[in-house]
């Protein structure tokens, strides 16, 4: 197999500084930053926008969506089915 085909895959660390979480793991993702890491050795650093620490399905901070709610609020506005035919007979 080539030698110079694949790119290198080594130690880097993600950044989210949102929620002030970093993580080291193996990728072949590209940085000129640098990070001291917590055994003493330097890895280059990714800043992402978003991680399981800061995205709202991983930290329960999701939105749930009220779709009774919605059907409700749309019937009042609208007539809430008054007058419709449900039997299908005309």
């Amino acid at each position: 197999m080539p030698q110079d085909k694949h790119p290198d895959y080594r130690p880097v660390v993600f950044r989210d500084r949102a929620a002030g979480y970093a993580f080291l793991t193996r990728s072949t993702a590209n940085s000129d930053e640098t990070i001291a890491w917590d055994d003493g050795e330097t890895y280059p650093v990714v800043d992402v926008e978003i991680s399981s620490e800061s995205h709202p399905f991983y930290t329960g901070r999701a939105r749930t969506v009220d779709s009774e709610g919605r059907v409700a609020r749309f019937e009042r506005r609208y007539g809430g089915g008054e007058g419709r035919d449900t039997d299908g007979t005309g």
